[in-house]
């Protein structure tokens, strides 16, 4: 960590006052880095309806004229964090209701994990573990009135066991805030986001991997030697020679358009990129390839199904049993999914 302070870019408080050589305590670390008050959890959306789409072909990717199906729609802060299984079926956190679903290859919705709270967005790592953000949750919400409401942050395991990863900062204060997004390694630690880029080492220790960011989703490459990062407009690219340990970032430019969100990457080394117009896709050299245009702006997305060939996508908004934009769902979530050329990661769940 560098020994002077810290300037993030916009939705971060920037600190100028500190000595030259003085470092930052952990909470003046995660205050420097820290998102928006909405962001963790993806905040608040405005009441709307489904678009009308036509997908044009990228090659290798998707087909011309393939067509997206909802899968299934709720109500709050309750699809967060999806990832895929080897089953074929995707995982989905729900923040407000405390649980984890699984909506298998044939759409039929169960509860897979309950008493989950405080946690978001989820990544499965090659141990077979299921981490997850632990989030303090916001004031008057669903979360917060679970009487087992989290009072620290972190990375946590929901499965197969229950406990704490990490939550403390590396000059031992404790962790606090939203966490946003994670990537789990082979080493049992996590890549995460909260306005800046963190790593949480499996020994409990947070160390700040990347500053001067906008944050949000972030995926590693297949042989976990490259980290994409969302930073606004553009995908954040860095080396990783170790865990946690970022050089070499360099910027690919969002083409589209609009706020980047989860990230998942392909079989050939291709990275998707959700974002308000849609999944916008690169290749792996950084040679921006096209947008899959979406019925709604997205927070996810990720390959699953028997044969990792179809994508799904986490929409913003929900409709009522009338079909209209629901008020109740403003902040509910539609997940759809489409049949693509590509192929998903075997053995990694984003």
């Amino acid at each position: 960590m560098k020994s002077k302070a810290l300037f993030c870019v916009v939705g971060c408080v920037a600190f100028s006052a500190l000595a030259p050589g003085q470092p930052l305590t952990g909470e003046a670390q995660r205050t420097a880095c820290e998102p928006p008050a909405n962001a963790g959890g993806r905040g608040p959306a405005q009441p709307q309806l489904p678009r009308q789409v036509t997908v044009t072909a990228i090659p290798g990717v998707i087909a011309a004229g393939a067509t997206f199906t909802q899968v299934w729609q709720t109500v709050g802060n309750n699809a967060d964090g999806i990832i895929a299984l080897a089953d074929g079926s995707v995982l989905v956190n729900q923040e407000d209701s405390a649980a984890v679903i699984k909506l298998d290859k044939d759409d039929k919705v169960s509860v897979f994990l309950s008493g989950t709270n405080g946690s978001g967005t989820l990544s499965l790592n090659t141990r077979g573990q299921i981490l997850a953000v632990q989030r303090v949750p916001q004031p008057n919400t669903p979360a917060a009135a679970q009487p087992s409401a989290p009072r620290v942050a972190g990375i946590s395991m929901l499965y197969p066991e229950r406990r704490m990863i990490a939550d403390t900062y590396s000059d031992g204060t404790k962790w606090m805030g939203r966490p946003n997004d994670l990537a789990t390694d082979s080493s049992g630690g996590a890549y995460f986001s909260q306005g800046c880029v963190y790593y949480a080492s499996s020994d409990g220790k947070i160390t700040i991997a990347a500053e001067n960011i906008r944050s949000n989703g972030i995926v590693l490459s297949a042989d976990e030697h490259t980290l994409y990062v969302t930073n606004g407009g553009t995908l954040s690219v860095f080396d990783s020679a170790s865990p946690g340990k970022l050089t070499n970032r360099r910027e690919w430019k969002l083409e589209a358009g609009g706020n980047p969100d989860g990230t998942t990457v392909d079989a050939a080394g291709r990275v998707y990129v959700a974002s308000a117009p849609g999944v916008q896709v690169f290749s792996a050299q950084g040679q921006y390839l096209g947008l899959i245009p979406t019925p709604r702006a997205l927070t996810g997305v990720v390959f699953a199904g028997p044969d990792k060939k179809m994508l799904y996508v986490v929409g913003q908004g929900s409709t009522d049993g009338n079909g209209q934009a629901s008020v109740a769902g403003a902040t509910g979530r539609t997940i759809y999914r489409i049949p693509v050329l590509a192929e998903g990661l075997k053995g990694r769940s984003k």
